[in-house]
């Protein structure tokens, strides 16, 4: 397999942040005796095209520099193919990082896991051709979520924390139609958490026992309640002492069906779509570049795209 990498940054994540840790990452990796190329395109569509375009072209391995929404467009391209995807976490949230133990907020300790080139395989979710590590949020917590994304201000879980807060007015519960692995499930409901990893909000564990390794979601439902009872239960999600509330169940299944009216369905920090979709778990779709264990592990070699090169 060829060691070459793409590495992606996305100039945007992180309020700036990824772009400023792009270069002492790519000096990082250089410094290792690694050859750094760079793609960095006008829009996120241009990106997503490059990058499958270096995929199928045979490239080693896939690094996203930036967040939960950088990652979200890297998997689109790497999902399934084999192909690596390293991750330099410098975003707001860092939910993806965070599940799978990688060093958040710290782009120098990412250089020498991803210079490692040690991989593990892990699930992904899938919803019709888009694909997802964390979990599909539906819900109040997608209002939230949507809310979130439009404001500039704070960073991280206190971003998500004001969005709670600006979204409880229009708070109430939603009709559900949920099947899992095709057994029916009618609830009124908060919201419905579907976790192949275990946080979003910038670290809440709404589905604290997803495990990315076993074939299956984790799914959490926010059973109907009041505004200060739902106060009481999102924050205990930091920790995941939620699910001993009792509006709170939890189910696992590999392939999960939703239907609300009104309810638009969002994954890894970025929007899905509208009520129904149907979520399936896909087995070890992802090969994750991770902190190697003990011993020498070979080094691959790093092809980034420059900017110039993407213009062309």
């Amino acid at each position: 397999m060829s060691r070459e990498i793409a590495l992606f940054v996305n100039p945007a994540a992180g309020r700036g942040r990824a772009a400023r840790a792009a270069a002492p990452v790519a000096a990082g990796l250089r410094a290792a005796g690694l050859v750094v190329r760079e793609i960095r395109v006008p829009t996120a569509a241009d990106a997503l095209e490059r990058l499958r375009s270096e995929v199928r072209g045979g490239v080693g391995s896939v690094v996203a520099v930036g967040g939960d929404g950088t990652v979200s467009l890297a998997l689109q391209a790497v999902a399934g193919t084999g192909v690596p995807l390293g991750v330099v976490p410098i975003g707001s949230g860092n939910d993806f990082a965070r599940t799978v133990g990688l060093p958040v907020g710290d782009a120098a300790a990412a250089v020498p896991v991803i210079a490692a080139g040690h991989t593990r395989d892990l699930d992904l979710g899938r919803v019709g051709n888009r694909w997802f590590g964390t979990v599909i949020a539906s819900g109040f917590d997608s209002r939230v979520n949507e809310r979130a994304n439009a404001m500039t201000w704070p960073r991280g879980r206190m971003r998500y924390n004001r969005a709670v807060v600006a979204e409880l007015p229009a708070l109430g519960p939603i009709p559900y139609e949920i099947e899992l692995d095709g057994k029916p499930l009618e609830v009124e409901a908060m919201l419905v958490a579907v976790g192949n990893g275990s946080s979003y909000g910038g670290g809440m564990k709404i589905c604290p026992d997803a495990d990315m390794t076993d074939g299956k979601f984790q799914i959490t439902v926010v059973g109907a309640c009041g505004r200060l009872e739902l106060l009481r239960v999102l924050p205990r999600a930091y920790s995941g002492r939620h699910v001993d509330h009792p509006a709170v169940t939890t189910y696992e299944a590999s392939v999960v069906s939703l239907s609300a009216p009104k309810v638009t369905a969002w994954a890894d920090g970025e929007r899905i779509a509208a009520l129904p979709v149907t979520a399936t778990t896909e087995p070890g779709a992802l090969r994750l570049l991770c902190p190697a264990p003990a011993g020498d592990v070979p080094r691959p070699r790093i092809n980034v795209i420059t900017s110039e090169d993407a213009a062309r």
